[in-house]
């Protein structure tokens, strides 16, 4: 059985994947997770963001489901279109923050077509075919079988929706993935202790991103799961890989 740190003590999940470990994790750097993530992408992280919206194409009378959304900054990007938008997360902690952020209670009232909801990817807490696409942005690598959690997408998909990811990827260039890794392996680390509340769980992201699947591993994992029309473009020169599908029409 996994041990649970206490509140104040740093949760560092490992390459295992354990949900509770992750999800304490999470729950700790909660508060200052966005700004944490723009410092460490050198601003990068807003443009990655943009790129999804723009590849989902929310529009008026859909009903989207946002995975590993975290604080709710992509389901509230999504949720701007008018479209009904679920924001879900495994850590209770990212999700108070996103319903303390965008929430009733929130300044202005909130935004009013945008949900939150606790659930783990693995076995979602939704009918078949409800939503008319699904996005995750930076979460799958995160679940301990993320297989099985492309599967449950494609469950809750209506027939002829997609699916976009957005994932930390394997740079093409040997002479840009080589100083990315020196980034990763030296400047992140650092720069993450003086930033972060937990610096412990930058260190298991870093490890996270290594050992995630290349551009064409990932694709083939979605083929596998069901989806069609599967593609891809790198965002960053490969930092980043946009992969989208299609639920096959009836």
């Amino acid at each position: 059985m996994a041990s649970h740190p206490s509140e104040h003590e740093p949760n560092r999940a490992d390459l295992r994947k354990d949900p509770s470990r992750v999800s304490g994790m999470f729950d700790q750097v909660a508060a200052g997770y966005d700004r944490t993530n723009t410092v460490l992408s050198l601003g990068n992280d807003r443009f990655w963001r943009a790129a999804m919206t723009r590849t989902v194409a929310p529009r008026r009378g859909q009903r989207i489901l946002d995975l590993a959304a975290g604080t709710g900054v992509s389901s509230a990007s999504l949720a701007r279109s008018g479209a009904d938008v679920v924001a879900a997360d495994f850590s209770p902690g990212m999700i108070a923050e996103g319903q303390r952020r965008y929430g009733a209670g929130a300044p202005g009232g909130g935004i009013p077509n945008l949900s939150f909801v606790q659930a783990d990817a693995t076995a979602l807490p939704f009918g078949d075919e409800e939503f008319d696409a699904v996005a995750i942005s930076f979460g799958l690598r995160n679940v301990n079988d993320p297989k099985k959690a492309l599967r449950e997408m494609l469950r809750v998909t209506k027939p002829g929706g997609r699916l976009v990811i957005a994932e930390f990827s394997h740079p093409p260039s040997a002479v840009f993935g080589g100083l990315y890794r020196i980034y990763n392996g030296v400047v992140l680390p650092v720069v993450a202790k003086v930033v972060s509340s937990n610096a412990d769980a930058y260190d298991y992201l870093n490890e996270s991103i290594r050992d995630w699947p290349d551009q064409a591993g990932l694709s083939a994992w979605i083929r596998e799961a069901g989806w069609t029309d599967v593609a891809h473009r790198n965002l960053s020169m490969g930092i980043v890989a946009l992969h989208r599908a299609t639920k096959r029409a009836r």
